[in-house]
């Protein structure tokens, strides 16, 4: 075999394993691709009141709450679905991660892709929301003693409620000012011939 046909099969080969490399790598493309629209994280937060599914993007699939809700003031319950919300998104994010890094090796790209992200959309990277928030309740008020409570002393007079105000009074009606009396038309008699008749 000659130098040249050598040359040729070697550049053939070459093509052949970079074909083969480029599909392998589609596949791989193909298969990240699926797992990043499946990711979903679920995070419950400390006192199993509250429990949020978040997906791929960040999106909010569920959030359902526990018996432990009945017992949270609204303030609590607000703070701890916010915690648990960002902890949901964050660790979706996490997971996506995780599948880019199987995939490509490396988070260099995906850390390229929220980059131009940020810049292109203002988008944040979801960041871990910290420790969660802790409720603490209300000191309880002291009872007052048995024998305050049946103390037989009168109760304290209540003023009784201010009058109740005068209704509005109609809006006086809109009268229209009479018209001058300089109408040429009322004296005028249009339909005579002007014979007097």
């Amino acid at each position: 075999m000659s130098e040249f046909a050598r040359q040729l099969l070697r550049r053939i080969e070459a093509i052949d394993t970079a074909a083969a490399g480029n599909r392998r790598r589609a596949e791989a493309y193909e298969q990240m691709a699926a797992e990043l629209t499946d990711v979903t994280a679920e995070v419950v937060s400390p006192d199993g009141a509250v429990r949020v599914v978040a997906g791929a993007g960040g999106e909010v699939k569920a959030v359902t709450f526990g018996e432990r809700v009945r017992d949270l003031p609204p303030a609590a319950l607000s703070a701890a679905v916010m915690h648990t919300l960002a902890a949901a998104r964050a660790a979706a994010a996490r997971r996506q991660a995780e599948v880019v890094r199987r995939g490509l090796g490396d988070t260099e790209l995906l850390d390229k892709v929220l980059d131009a992200d940020e810049k292109t959309f203002g988008d944040q990277r979801p960041l871990h929301p910290g420790p969660p928030p802790v409720f603490v309740p209300p000191p309880e008020e002291p009872f007052e003693s048995a024998a305050a409570l049946f103390d037989e002393r009168p109760a304290p007079a209540v003023p009784p409620p201010p009058p109740a105000p005068a209704p509005p009074r109609p809006p006086a009606a809109h009268r229209r000012p009479p018209a001058p009396d300089d109408e040429p038309f009322e004296e005028t008699d249009l339909f005579a011939d002007g014979s007097g008749r």
